[in-house]
This record gives C-alpha cells, structure tokens and sequence, in this order.
C-alpha cells in the first residue's frame, strides 16, 4: 500500500509544483507540432492533455510525461494530405477528410501498441546497448535545440522570417534570463521547482515593462490558430460514417499506423530508460505499451493528434521534482485548465520564457 501510494504521490508538493511546470512547458510544443502536422492548434493541446492523463494514471513509468510529439507529427503529414485531398474530390467535398483519417488511424495506432504490451514486447527494451541509449539522448537534445531556433521567427504576411533587431536582443535577453535564474535557484533554494520559478519571473517582467515579444498567444495565431481557448473534447461519433472515404487508400491507413505505432513505442521505451536511470528505479514497459495505446484509442475518439512519451518534458518534471504519478495528472489537468479557463492569462506568456526551459534541459 506504501510503494502504490509512493507511485501515485511520491511528493505532493514537488509533484503539484513540477506538474504545473510542465503544463506550461506543454502548451507551445503541442501547438508547433500540430501546425507540423497541418491541423488546428486545439487538436494537439487535446492530443496532449489525453497522452498525459491517461499514461500518468496507467503508464508503467510515475513521472514520465507523455504528448502530442514531433516524431510522430511527421509521420502523420502524408496521411493528413492525402486525405484532404480525398475529400474534395467526394461527391459532398469534405474540406479536413484527412483529419478523420488521423482519428481512424490512431484507434489501429492503440490496438497495435496494446497488443505490443500484451504480448510483452516491452521487455526487449531492457537489450538496448548504453551506446545506443547515449545517440538517442544526444540525438534528441539536437532536435529538441532546432526545434526551438523556429521560435525565434516571425511571421509577416504569410511569411516566416528571423526576427532582428532590438526585438532579437529583448528576446536573447530573456532566454539568457530564463537560464541564469534555472541555473542559480537551485543553489539558492529548492522550495519552488527553478523552471516555474523562471517562467512567472520572466513572464512578470515583460507585462510589467510592457514588452512587445512573442508570447504564447501571438504564436498560436500567427501559425493560424485563434488561440488557446477551447472546450472539453468531444466524441467524434462521425468517424464511423467515414471508413468508406479509405477505400482503395487503406494501405496509406494501415501503414502509417504502423509506423506511428512503432515510432511511438521506442521513443515511449527508450524514455522510460532514461528516467529510470535519472530516478534510480524501474519502470514497466510492457505496461506502458498498453497505456501508450489505450491513451491513441482514447485520442482517435476523443479528437486529438496522439503522441507518446516526451523526453524534455519528462526531464523538466523529474529534474523539477516530480517523481510520482500525480506530477502527470497535474500537467495534464493543468493543460486542460488552461484551455477552459486560463486562455487569457497563459496567452501573455512570453515564448522566451520557454524557449529558456528548453535550453536548459538540452543542456542538462
């Protein structure tokens, strides 16, 4: 009863605090990766918001943190293409068919992960050589430093250009901000995770000074959205009235999910590794395997993009404190929050602010 209480709650004030953390950290990534995969902002944060609760309370690994990704968003680009394009030729053109695809696709992504788990193919991680782990890690830490560099453009009439100037200065300035104060809380006091800490103190600063910086708000809209604010996912019944849109296009289908599904297991596995050794305990990953599809089953229904297990995001919550299932549900509920009530307010926070996080945990 100790250990499964440790599991869910393994500091409630750490993992409260780390998990509030992430949920910030969150909200950009699952916005560019849905702009990579061509569809509504909304989408990946609902990706994201379901990855993550669901794993966090059924996952095989307490303090990993799971969301719309990068990888798989590009798997899913063909498929979201064609099916767009599939749609406007129909009788009754359906303008984002290739949407519906990607819901469909993700309930055989989750079959396929689930099964993967059922038949204990999570094990075989365990075989991967350190060698291979240390790639991984560095590989990832180089994708996650030129995904952020995207943060630092503009987009003025449909194109994306660097920013220049005065504005580049003011934003190297809060990114060099956001890192020296990560790097000297700790030293100082561990009562508040430093990440949080940064973000509210970096965010404070350019409300206060009134300074004109991309924010969360204004990248949102300048990809296409219309911001953060959103309602509960829904049920997307409709699917079901679609599978006669993917005749003679079933081999895209099935082979996508295919690929996603084994994308999202070693990316998923291999995370759950390196927590492990962070954290000096052990995971499950058969079980995770089966959270890992039970979480895309529930996206294809429910309306979000899918994903897996986030390697910067799992770090910040364990390098933050979060250790039990509850920092997950907290970043989780805490996205949602976000998107129900707490639009205006997350909107304002500067891009700088997380790119700086971001820095720290290639770094790191």
């Amino acid at each position: 009863m100790k250990r499964l209480f440790n599991n869910f709650v393994g500091n409630p004030k750490n993992d409260i605090l780390s998990g509030i953390t992430v949920a910030l950290a969150l909200v950009p990534e699952a916005v560019a990766f849905a702009f990579v995969a061509g569809i509504d902002p909304l989408v990946g944060l609902y990706g994201a918001f379901m990855m993550g609760l669901i794993t966090s309370l059924f996952g095989g690994r307490p303090g990993m943190i799971s969301g719309a990704t990068g990888a798989m968003a590009v798997v899913m680009v063909h498929l979201i293409q064609q099916g767009n394009t599939v749609g406007l030729t129909l009788a009754e053109p359906i303008t984002n068919l290739g949407l519906y695809w990607l819901f469909i696709t993700l309930l055989f992504v989750g079959a396929i992960q689930i099964l993967a788990g059922l038949f204990r193919l999570g094990k075989f991680v365990r075989l991967i050589p350190h060698p291979v782990m240390m790639g991984f890690v560095n590989g990832l830490a180089i994708v996650i430093f030129l995904s952020q560099l995207g943060l630092f453009k503009r987009v003025t009439d449909g194109e994306a250009a660097w920013i220049q100037g005065s504005e580049l200065f003011t934003m190297l300035g809060l990114v060099g901000l956001t890192m020296a104060i990560m790097w000297l809380l700790p030293k100082v006091t561990k009562v508040v995770p430093a990440a949080l800490a940064a973000i509210i103190v970096v965010a404070a600063i350019t409300i206060g000074a009134g300074l004109d910086v991309s924010t969360v708000g204004s990248f949102i809209r300048e990809g296409g959205g219309e911001g953060l604010k959103g309602g509960l996912p829904t049920f997307q019944i409709e699917i079901f009235n679609l599978f006669d849109t993917i005749k003679g296009h079933w081999g895209t289908v099935l082979s996508t999910a295919f690929l996603l599904a084994a994308v999202g297991l070693i990316e998923s596995l291999m995370t759950l590794n390196l927590v492990d050794d962070l954290t000096e305990t052990r995971g499950s990953g058969n079980r995770e395997c089966i959270a890992q599809g039970s979480a895309n089953l529930i996206n294809g229904l429910f309306g979000g993009m899918g994903g897996c297990a986030m390697i910067g995001q799992s770090i910040i919550n364990v390098n933050s404190g979060g250790r039990g299932r509850l920092s997950g549900i907290v970043a989780a509920l805490g996205l949602l929050s976000f998107i129900l009530f707490g639009a205006p307010l997350i909107e304002q926070i500067p891009i700088a602010a997380l790119v700086g996080v971001m820095f720290m945990v290639v770094i790191g």
